[in-house]
């Protein structure tokens, strides 16, 4: 039996007009293999929503399909009330996406990096330097903003992703496994700028990190061989750990 808990609940209005992601049916195959299994859920505006998962369940496939990077199989995805595959170009102007694997361009210094990145997502140009300068700030980069990304330790390199990401001012950030090689230092930096981008951003979090999840995030899905096992905040799923580790060894409730 699998343990599901609930979308959220909006009281004093209508829901719809607080959604930011609303998900229906959504599967994804590879050949024979079903890496998602007709999952729904929605994410309300303001929202920091945890995906975790043991590897191969359907995590970074989901967050590469809301990025607009992958096809879905079936099913719907609508972002901001636009649905992402008829209205994929202007999706991507609303949303901000760091990878797993940061692609960086190391030639690049990190200024320049970010000046490129924001005439790609069409800041106007009146706008770029202004944002460019937001965003080294925000991140903490304008210690080495003048040095070459290929001189740039790991950390430094996660926040110039982090900069890329935000520098079109997206409603909506996806972070896909965000702090993955950064010793806990670094971990915890990271946590503590995502935790107070909520603020203006919607957030959707893929992590393998269950204290990062907890510390961040409040609201949290747990995937298991691309199905949703449970859904709540992190207090409804206590203790999370072992709350993740019964639902993912298959055993029965």
């Amino acid at each position: 039996m699998r343990l599901f808990g609930s979308n959220p609940s909006f009281e004093g209005g209508d829901l719809n007009a607080y959604l930011m992601i609303t998900i229906q049916s959504l599967s994804k195959n590879y050949g024979r293999h079903e890496a998602l299994k007709k999952i729904s859920f929605n994410v309300l505006k303001g929202e920091i929503l945890g995906i975790i998962g043991s590897n191969g369940a359907g995590k970074s496939t989901l967050m590469r399909i809301l990025a607009g990077y992958l096809p879905p199989s079936s099913g719907s995805v609508a972002i901001d009330k636009l649905d992402l595959i008829k209205n994929s170009l202007e999706v991507r102007t609303r949303l901000g996406y760091l990878p797993e694997n940061t692609p960086l361009y190391p030639e690049m210094r990190v200024d320049e990096y970010i000046r490129y990145r924001a005439a790609l997502k069409r800041v106007p140009n009146r706008r770029i330097a202004e944002k460019v300068l937001d965003v080294l700030d925000l991140c903490k980069l304008r210690s080495v903003e003048h040095q070459l990304i290929s001189t740039l330790s790991k950390g430094y390199r996660q926040r110039v992703g982090l900069a890329d990401a935000l520098v079109n001012e997206p409603d909506l950030l996806i972070f896909d496994e965000p702090t993955l090689g950064l010793d806990p230092t670094q971990q915890r930096q990271i946590c503590s700028l995502i935790k107070g981008l909520a603020k203006r951003h919607t957030i959707l979090l893929s992590s393998h990190l269950l204290t990062e999840v907890e510390m961040i995030c409040s609201r949290v899905i747990i995937l298991h061989q691309g199905n949703i096992v449970a859904m709540g905040t992190p207090e409804e799923l206590y203790p999370l750990e072992e709350t993740f580790t019964r639902l993912t060894r298959g055993e029965e409730h």
